[in-house]
């Protein structure tokens, strides 16, 4: 959430939608236990009645977490119109979650709980064209999204771990910048607003003893960065950066992911990862978190 001189004592509203299966549940739960008001599939036409109590000062719905997904079928289409309405008044500061999973992800999940896709309730259609559909229904709700959160690798714990960081954290309402390591051949990062390929620097995977190690092991971390190669491309992206992102939280986005992706998510990924983000953590007054998805390691933490 925002915070700024103006909006000090200003009630906040998160709308927490996404793919269905991608977890919101478990993000509702994990709110309420932070001590948001949670209300899960309120229709958006009822968004603006329920924004008129939180202006009434009540203290319980001082920070509120509302769910909404396909389930209310032809009510979601207004959903946008009604954020817009309520972003235009200025009197409660509202964000918007997006929770994505890959399809293969969804399908899994779907299978294990035995339950119905809100779009496939009769059965009419296969799962995997119910998911496609409801993922272009929901493509321009995704894209005026504060936060885009991508569940497919997340366990339930570690979900509940990062909405804790993100919501716990005393300095959240700045800005936050998340850096995260991937590797290709596990897929992209979904949730990624900058993707950077690195796979053109050496590797140390064909070095025998770096092989099992990651990018946060000493001798990895200078193999990587000793290179002439890397000096340039990191000089080059750290320009790029420190131009868009001030520019990002201009236009009024609260988070920024970045991916630096190479070909496991062990080794270079990892190494630039962990010096890119406590670079932008010394030159940025922001929060800045670091993740490595597939290196196996303990990761999520603040710089």
């Amino acid at each position: 959430m925002k915070n700024n001189e103006n909006e000090i004592g200003k009630s906040e509203l998160l709308v927490v939608t996404g793919m269905s299966g991608a977890g919101k549940s478990l993000v509702i739960q994990s709110l309420e236990d932070m001590g948001f008001f949670c209300v899960d599939n309120l229709p958006p036409v009822l968004l603006p009645k329920f924004v008129e109590l939180m202006e009434q000062g009540n203290p319980s719905l001082q920070k509120v977490a509302i769910a909404i997904d396909l389930r209310g079928k032809e009510l979601f289409k207004s959903l946008i119109k009604e954020i817009d309405i309520i972003k235009s008044r200025n009197d409660v500061i509202l964000d918007v979650m997006f929770l994505e999973a890959k399809t293969e992800k969804l399908i899994s999940r779907y299978k294990e709980s035995r339950r119905a896709h809100p779009l496939n309730e009769q059965g009419q259609r296969s799962l995997i064209e119910a998911i496609n559909e409801e993922r272009k229904h929901l493509s321009e709700i995704r894209s005026i999204a504060n936060y885009v959160i991508d569940t497919t690798q997340l366990k339930p714990k570690e979900l509940k771990e990062r909405i804790s960081k993100f919501y716990l954290d005393d300095h959240f309402e700045t800005f936050s910048i998340n850096v995260t390591s991937f590797g290709f051949k596990h897929g992209i990062q979904m949730d990624a607003d900058l993707v950077f390929d690195v796979r053109f620097l050496p590797n140390p995977y064909y070095v025998k003893e770096l092989r099992p190690l990651t990018g946060l092991d000493e001798p990895v971390y200078n193999y990587v960065m000793k290179w002439k190669e890397t000096e340039i491309f990191f000089d080059k992206l750290t320009d790029l950066l420190k131009f868009m992102i001030p520019g990002y939280k201009k236009e009024g986005k609260s988070q920024l992911v970045i991916a630096i992706g190479c070909t496991g998510g062990q080794h270079r990924s990892v190494a630039l990862a962990k010096r890119l983000g406590e670079y932008l953590d010394e030159i940025f007054d922001y929060n800045v978190y670091v993740h490595h998805r597939d290196a196996h390691i303990e990761s999520g933490d603040k710089i």
